[in-house]
């Protein structure tokens, strides 16, 4: 085992630790159910060529050429070539973190540019260098916001991804947190609802904007009510909306996460992907990760630095802010790379490419007999429609057609089987649009 640094020393004294001679002990006493003689007939390893040409064999089986209609938290957005010509240069493809950082000024300047950017995008004063995830990052907002409190109870709409939702409820199962979810229903009742679960032992409501379903609600209003009893308002958003929308500082959010895939990174099985984060100056020395900023020095000579380490746990170990990785550089300079190629201007217009194209699908999708419209008409770049049949079972024959129609939310929401989210972005056009409603209409009636 040439990976592995444990010597045979090393082995011996972990199996007298737990009571077991070898490893055919160890596997017998965990009940692992391995017959005997195949412990002595297992494989013995591939060579390099072997192994490559196994992997391209189940690369192969994977549906990649599907159209894809697919979203959730994750899109099929186009990625300027120079994103990864930039990213792919040996001076930024190395250690993802920069532990003597004057040494790192390209990657600390980089850095600077992406939290300045974030804060652009977010309305927000402060961002941080990265975080590992979309969902990890509205649980670490959770997390400042018990810390910043001091309370222990979590309000969380149900109307939030529930894939994120299910990894708060992982990462916070071990943890002394209540956490409520609240049914979705419209904009205005989810909202109500989502007050009436705060009490004076609540530290935040954590919602999305645009929600999980597409729709786009204003929460000025209700922002404002959630600090009235002291508590705080998270929001997961999704960066490229914000091109159109009200960014979410200006609607009174205390913190602002999201999911940065969308900017520049390829979709792919669960990542790598990049999780960011914005939060008021009030909260700036609460929040994990780091934060980059821009000096001068004696000379008057600009130079960046990293002005705040809050949650390192080679710094505070046990008291470390957070205990998951909360910096994905490399991927948060393809964020940087992406939003510098596209501009402002052309970030506008590729949310308005979305928008327009999510309409026109809405349109060819509701006119298909048996398709439903389900909530309103203000959204983003994701809507829901209610088809006459399972919506699982429609996107698996559709996936025979060529597309990756949508995605199910009868898989996490009990009583919307028939119920399939779709997303539009910039990259399908109005043929496969079309090509779409055809197929599906042949799906639902043939």
């Amino acid at each position: 085992m040439p990976y592995i640094a444990n010597t045979q020393a090393d082995r011996e004294e972990m199996f007298k630790h737990i009571g077991c001679a070898d490893f055919a002990e160890m596997w017998r006493q965990a009940q692992v159910t391995v017959p005997e003689p195949s412990l002595d007939s297992l494989p013995h390893g591939l060579s390099e060529f072997e192994v490559v040409s196994n992997l391209k064999q189940l690369a192969a089986k994977n549906a990649s050429e599907l159209v894809n209609f697919l979203g959730a938290g994750y899109y099929d957005h186009i990625i300027p070539a120079a994103v990864s010509d930039i990213t792919s240069r040996t001076e930024f493809y190395t250690a993802y973190t920069p532990y003597q950082p004057e040494a790192s000024q390209g990657t600390l300047q980089a850095i600077y540019e992406y939290q300045s950017m974030i804060c652009r995008l977010t309305g927000m004063p402060v961002a941080n260098a990265s975080l590992y995830d979309g969902g990890t990052a509205l649980f670490e907002a959770m997390m400042m916001a018990v810390r910043a409190t001091r309370r222990r109870q979590v309000v969380i709409s149900e109307a939030v991804s529930p894939i994120f939702r299910k990894m708060i409820e992982c990462y916070s199962s071990n943890l002394d947190i209540e956490l409520i979810s609240v049914p979705a229903g419209t904009a205005d009742s989810n909202q109500q609802a989502l007050l009436d679960a705060v009490t004076d032992a609540t530290a935040c409501v954590m919602v999305q904007y645009p929600n999980v379903f597409g729709t786009i609600e204003d929460w000025s209003e209700f922002t404002a009510q959630i600090h009235a009893g002291k508590a705080m308002a998270v929001c997961s958003t999704y960066p490229i909306s914000l091109a159109l929308l009200t960014p979410p500082g200006e609607l009174g959010f205390d913190i602002v996460t999201g999911e940065g895939q969308s900017m520049g990174i390829p979709l792919s099985f669960g990542g790598p992907y990049l999780g960011f984060m914005a939060v008021t100056e009030k909260l700036m020395r609460k929040m994990p990760g780091r934060i980059c900023g821009r000096t001068a020095d004696a000379d008057g000579r600009e130079g960046f630095v990293l002005t705040l380490q809050t949650r390192e746990q080679h710094i505070r170990r046990e008291a470390a802010m957070s205990n998951i990785c909360t910096n994905e550089n490399l991927c948060a300079l393809s964020a940087l790379v992406y939003l510098s190629c596209v501009g402002k201007q052309g970030l506008i217009d590729v949310a308005e490419l979305c928008a327009a194209k999510a309409v026109f699908a809405r349109e060819q999708l509701l006119a298909i007999k048996g398709v439903e419209p389900v909530g309103g008409d203000a959204f983003f770049n994701e809507f829901v429609i209610k088809l006459p049949m399972d919506a699982g079972e429609a996107v698996g024959k559709m996936i025979d057609k060529g597309f990756a129609a949508g995605f199910p939310l009868g898989r996490y929401y009990a009583d919307r089987s028939n119920q399939l989210l779709v997303a539009v972005t910039e990259k399908r056009t109005r043929e496969e649009i079309k090509a779409l409603a055809n197929a599906l209409e042949g799906v639902l009636w043939n």
